[in-house]
């Protein structure tokens, strides 16, 4: 693994990670992170990607993570800010390996904003994991019956004495930039999620979409249900996409969970299966059929 910067403009430099394979790449693979997940929680399961053959980008988004440059609370960023970091990492792996493919692994946000984005054609496939819509509705029973209280309370709040979300400190998401943290929570109590909040502009990016999606549901998902999953997949209504269950029992797991994919845990049962649909992206690349 090795580390590199990249500047996106004046005042934004990103902290990515590399990881090589040990001959010449299948195709080029970058992490795409769940809100408030540095991108060091990544770090078995990309080294193992590379094992496999794939070259393998992790990064932080801006004013987070090793990408913090300074006090949190003078960060000025928000979500859209995230998806042109995402967009400039996804163009420094196309460059390096401009003619291997080029795949998304996208937890949770890291498959939600896509679909914001100015220009995918780059992207050649992209898997979801615990990847759905936001909207307070559609989140499970048990954080439901919490959602008035931080939403209308605790965000708003803890944001203005901060000046950022305090989120480790409260034992919530993690410590975020306030623009990301008030942006999300607009997202969050739009029924349409961020699609919605955005307007006519996200909708039409959205439908711009055309790379293949696979979207895995964790059965036991405490932060995302098979509801929300299906919503966001059918935000991108122009893409092929398939969204598949998983089940603790079906790996004999007690727990997955929203975060529990990407734990070595799973090196032998989960990850092989995110490894076989990366190639089968590959596959169809090669044969122009959709997946």
């Amino acid at each position: 693994m090795k580390t590199e910067s990249l500047q996106v403009d004046a005042d934004t430099t990103l902290a990515l990670r590399v990881y090589e394979p040990a001959g010449a790449p299948r195709a080029s693979v970058v992490v795409g992170a769940a809100m408030g997940v540095r991108q060091d929680f990544y770090a078995a399961f990309a080294a193992w990607l590379a094992e496999q053959g794939f070259r393998v980008t992790t990064f932080d988004y801006r004013g987070h993570g090793d990408s913090l440059r300074g006090p949190m609370r003078a960060v000025r960023a928000d979500l859209l800010d995230w998806v042109r970091d995402y967009e400039a990492v996804i163009a420094c792996a196309k460059a390096a390996q401009p003619a291997q493919p080029l795949f998304l692994i996208g937890h949770s946000l890291g498959a939600q904003l896509p679909g914001l984005m100015r220009d995918t054609s780059a992207i050649d496939g992209m898997l979801g994991v615990a990847a759905g819509s936001g909207y307070w509705r559609d989140n499970p029973p048990r954080l439901r019956s919490v959602v008035h209280f931080f939403w209308w309370m605790l965000v708003p709040a803890a944001t203005w004495l901060c000046g950022y979300f305090p989120g480790r400190r409260l034992r919530a998401i993690g410590d975020l930039p306030k623009g990301v943290i008030l942006q999300w929570r607009r997202w969050c109590l739009n029924p349409r999620y961020g699609m919605g909040a955005e307007g006519e502009k996200a909708q039409q990016s959205y439908a711009a979409v055309r790379f293949p999606i696979v979207a895995y549901s964790l059965d036991d998902d405490e932060l995302m249900t098979l509801q929300g999953v299906e919503r966001l997949i059918g935000f991108y209504a122009h893409a092929p996409s398939t969204v598949q269950s998983i089940a603790p029992d079906e790996v004999q797991a007690k727990r997955i969970g929203h975060f529990g994919f990407f734990r070595p845990a799973f090196r032998s049962s989960l990850w092989p299966r995110a490894a076989a649909v990366l190639g089968a992206f590959g596959a169809a690349k090669v044969t122009g059929t959709t997946t």
